[in-house]
């Protein structure tokens, strides 16, 4: 029976590896390609991007939705980028993903996707 329930969100990922660890490091570039990534995505943003830098110099971009959220996740010394969004079913996460597939010119070397709520 509750696989006849429509979901109300989705959770979708991507792994990005490759990406040059000075752009892992950089907070105003990846903050704007975050809120492009929404943008793009028609996601509603609340707020601006809350910015934390990691210990090991890594950083954490959350972009708080309407309904949600979208985060970068970065790994500079591995040159690892995760996204992860949440997000209403009503949007289509993977703009969100290919506009960072396209703007750092590099492959997701893993993504998933999974029906919320």
């Amino acid at each position: 029976m509750r696989d006849q329930v429509p979901h109300t969100m989705t959770h979708d990922a991507a792994d990005f590896r490759g990406v040059p660890s000075s752009l892992l490091r950089d907070q105003a570039s990846l903050s704007g390609l975050l809120i492009a990534a929404a943008g793009a995505a028609g996601l509603t943003t609340v707020e601006p991007p809350i910015i934390r830098v990691l210990p090991r110099g890594g950083l954490v971009i959350v972009l708080l939705l309407d309904l949600g959220h979208a985060a970068l996740h970065t790994i500079p010394d591995d040159g690892v980028l995760a996204v992860d969004l949440l997000v209403s079913a009503s949007k289509d996460a993977h703009k969100a993903i290919d506009v960072v597939t396209r703007r750092l010119n590099v492959r997701a070397t893993r993504a998933t996707h999974a029906d919320r709520g």
